[in-house]
């Protein structure tokens, strides 16, 4: 890949982001992108690319920990940017995107799809549990009312 430099005049894209047990998902938010260049590296990423207004978009972000730069990929969209990167240390959640503790101000999490997977077997368990209690409550009720009664509603 070649070195992806910063443009002189130009502005971050809103991205969102949020992580899962192997990967993180980093979306720039950038409405109908062009001359996309994505540089993924172990400890970092760069985005540089166009919007429909003719902005010069440079995203620069240097991550919490370690990745696999060769098993990781964007895909460009109408309005996003898609970027799927691959830890380098699995089931260990990343508190942060950016190595840096301090966010800068066009960084979000994405609450839509984040989950707190860290307790995914417990509040399984426990989702399971409460279902077995409500099965359990049925049977204890009986035999459901016989129906016999109704009128035929048919014409």
């Amino acid at each position: 890949m070649p070195n992806i430099v910063r443009p002189d005049d130009c502005i971050p894209a809103k991205t969102l982001w949020f992580d899962r047990k192997k990967y993180v998902t980093v979306n720039f938010l950038v409405q109908k992108p062009r001359d996309v260049q994505v540089d993924i590296q172990e400890n970092k990423m760069i985005l540089s690319c166009k919007d429909d207004d003719d902005n010069n978009i440079y995203n620069e972000i240097y991550f919490y920990d370690r990745i696999h730069k060769h098993d990781s990929r964007e895909r460009c969209h109408d309005r996003t940017i898609n970027v799927l990167i691959r830890k380098m240390k699995e089931n260990v959640a990343w508190p942060r995107l950016t190595k840096d503790p301090a966010k800068p101000s066009w960084l979000f999490v994405d609450f839509d799809n984040w989950r707190d997977w860290e307790h995914e077997e417990e509040d399984g368990m426990a989702e399971y549990e409460q279902y077995m209690d409500m099965l359990n409550d049925v049977k204890k009720k009986g035999e459901p009312p016989s129906m016999d009664d109704l009128d035929d509603l048919s014409d």
